[in-house]
């Protein structure tokens, strides 16, 4: 007599069911299923693997702190629970020689100002493999942060802060000669036309002020 049970597999998870040598793999649902010797639920949904900041050297020799996500999932339950004790942890690793194998081939100018835009291509086929072998498939793999030392980002910093001040004088003188420029035209233009120089004159004197008139050679009184 065979006896049955009732099952219900959450979203999201895939329940393996054990009689003897055999395995039943149960996807999300209500299922009706032998009575199975033993039972184990495998959680399918996209998960995120840190890999903590790593020390790596660069193709110039310069030691710098990488840190990067790997963006995955489980896509064979059964792989994924019985040919490796710690498969995630298996994926973690080819990740972290793929990045140290990546970072040796590249200069430390082109791997921090490219930044985000790194070509992760490498690291990620790596890590894909391992994955599939474990019953995983990586997604994405994201690099963090690239952290490098205090001294070279002081460096960096000083020469930064050298191009910024150099761009300010250069735009003052600029400026300078654009108003001195101006002054020369205005000054040759005055010279051309003295009545125009007599009407600025008068227009810069102060309100209340007496201003008086030249008029062939007699003075005429005028307030202002």
């Amino acid at each position: 007599m065979l006896f049955h049970n009732r099952m219900t597999v959450p979203p999201g998870h895939t329940v393996l069911a054990y009689r003897g040598a055999e395995v039943q793999a149960l996807p999300t649902g209500r299922h009706r299923v032998r009575k199975p010797d033993a039972t184990l639920s495998v959680d399918m949904r996209e998960r995120l693997v840190q890999v903590a900041p790593q020390e790596v050297l660069t193709a110039d020799s310069m030691a710098v702190r990488i840190s990067m996500t790997l963006r995955a999932r489980v896509i064979d339950g059964v792989a994924f629970v019985e040919r490796s004790s710690d498969p995630i942890g298996t994926v973690y690793l080819t990740a972290q020689i793929a990045l140290r194998e990546f970072c040796a081939g590249v200069a430390a100018d082109d791997l921090i100002r490219r930044g985000d835009t790194v070509d992760v291509a490498p690291i990620r086929a790596s890590a894909a493999e391992a994955a599939g072998a474990v019953g995983m498939e990586v997604l994405e793999v994201v690099i963090r942060d690239v952290i490098i030392p205090a001294e070279v980002r002081s460096a960096a910093l000083d020469v930064i802060t050298a191009k910024t001040r150099g761009l300010a004088k250069l735009e003052a003188a600029r400026a300078e000669t654009a108003a001195l420029r101006a002054l020369a035209n205005a000054g040759r233009l005055l010279d051309a036309h003295p009545a125009l120089a007599q009407l600025r004159l008068v227009e810069a004197v102060p309100y209340g002020a007496r201003v008086v008139l030249s008029v062939g050679g007699a003075e005429v009184p005028s307030d202002d």
